[in-house]
């Protein structure tokens, strides 16, 4: 088979890796990709919203999978595009991917379907008033997240009444997210463990792979800003059978249900972000697509063939499927840009990436090659993972950091508490 992958981070990177051991796989392209992709596919020069110039290509060079990484795309309608022209494409339909692409169709779908969720209630641009009584109303910590897909950026959790109003204004009125602003949710803030679950769903039956937890802050203790991910590892100790089938009755299968009622079946990578509150699981968020770090310690955990389960959802035979996993845990490190998630710069040269490791994987998000030098091109730059024992997790932990320690560029900044404390 010949396979093109859509995108160009960490996320990418881990799904060629994982994809390249698959026997039924020739070749790999990937578009847009980046440097360490390179290593492993061949980098297709096309930009992510260019969905036609990608049809193209796929088919002028007869493409028998593409799976798409990234939420732009989907977004935009990628899948029912190479649906139309019979090519098969690993990912949910424009209208399935309203669960991450609308954060109003997400609250609304999950209340008609009973789905245990954060208390909320939903604004647009006329209502500002409203919404400013409405935090008035209610205790802070507030959350207020936009509705459009907005880089990570668009959740906002506001310590106080007055910051909360003061995002209200740039959003309604300095319309500092565009498009995505002309609505909002805001819902009370939720306390508990983060919990991240992919699902892999050919639109009615599904497989759960092993939880992850992901480390969203910049800085350690978990304060500071939101980013894409500082770091994750997999599997989670504290979840055990129990948890996971409450998990599967009252939230997994709920969703698929729901949206098959909906007619818009879910097909592809199904991301649940869930808080595990006092009163149980809830759902903070949908993503349409594998999360990033999280798949870079969830797929080294995977010993079944990532390509026939992506052509088991496609082809509506996942219950087919028998996943095999390995015993081991992994966790990821990012080392991103010194100023991200804010401005950071670009073009600092990467050191240490020629040194060999054992039980590492380097798998590069924010690079790219430059007259034979692998540079840095993004905020989240590279992201280091170690396997190995569960029973020696703390030793899995202080592997990564040792190799984190010898690969280096300007600047370079990464959280160092990754996986710490953590038993199993």
């Amino acid at each position: 088979m010949k396979v093109l992958i859509i995108g160009s981070g960490g996320r990418e990177h881990a799904l060629a890796w994982k994809i390249s051991q698959s026997p039924l796989v020739d070749k790999i392209f990937c578009a847009p990709g980046n440097a360490g992709i390179a290593q492993i596919a061949e980098i297709v020069p096309i930009k992510l919203e260019k969905n036609e110039q990608i049809l193209k290509f796929a088919l002028e060079n007869y493409i028998d999978l593409t799976v798409v990484g990234p939420e732009q795309p989907l977004n935009e309608g990628i899948v029912d595009l190479f649906i139309e022209n019979n090519l098969k494409i690993f990912g949910p339909t424009k209208a399935a991917a309203r669960l991450e692409s609308s954060k109003v169709f997400a609250k609304e779908f999950m209340k008609k379907y009973k789905i245990p969720t954060a208390n909320y209630r939903t604004f647009d641009r006329s209502q500002k008033f409203e919404a400013e009584r409405y935090i008035n109303e209610n205790p802070v910590p507030i959350v207020i997240k936009v509705d459009g897909l907005a880089s990570g950026k668009g959740v906002m959790i506001c310590e106080s009444k007055e910051i909360a109003i003061a995002e209200l204004d740039n959003i309604f009125v300095r319309q500092k997210f565009g498009e995505a602003g002309n609505s909002i949710v805001i819902e009370e803030y939720m306390i508990g463990e983060e919990l991240s679950i992919f699902v892999i769903t050919d639109g009615e039956n599904f497989l759960i792979l092993p939880p992850a937890h992901d480390y969203k802050k910049i800085l350690d203790g978990d304060i500071g800003k939101n980013t894409g991910g500082m770091g994750a590892y997999a599997p989670v100790p504290f979840v055990n059978e129990d948890l996971m089938n409450k998990i599967k009755r009252s939230i997994i299968k709920p969703t698929i249900n729901g949206m098959r009622a909906e007619g818009i079946p879910f097909k592809g990578c199904l991301y649940f972000g869930l808080m595990l509150t006092e009163t149980g699981p809830r759902v903070v968020e949908y993503n349409s697509r594998f999360g990033d770090p999280e798949t870079q310690v969830v797929l080294p955990l995977i010993e079944s063939d990532l390509v026939e389960i992506i052509l088991a959802s496609i082809e509506n035979k996942i219950k087919d499927i028998r996943l095999n996993l390995n015993d081991n845990a992994a966790v990821c490190v990012v080392l991103s840009s010194h100023g991200y998630p804010d401005n950071y710069e670009i073009g600092k040269r990467i050191y240490g990436l020629e040194k060999r490791f054992q039980d590492i994987l380097i798998f590069h998000a924010g690079t790219k090659l430059d007259d034979g030098e692998i540079l840095t091109s993004g905020g989240r730059v590279l992201g280091i993972t170690s396997y190995g024992s569960k029973e020696k997790f703390q030793q899995v932990v202080s592997n990564v950091y040792a190799a984190v320690e010898q690969i280096t560029f300007d600047g370079a900044y990464y959280r160092s508490d990754i996986g710490k404390n953590v038993k199993f």
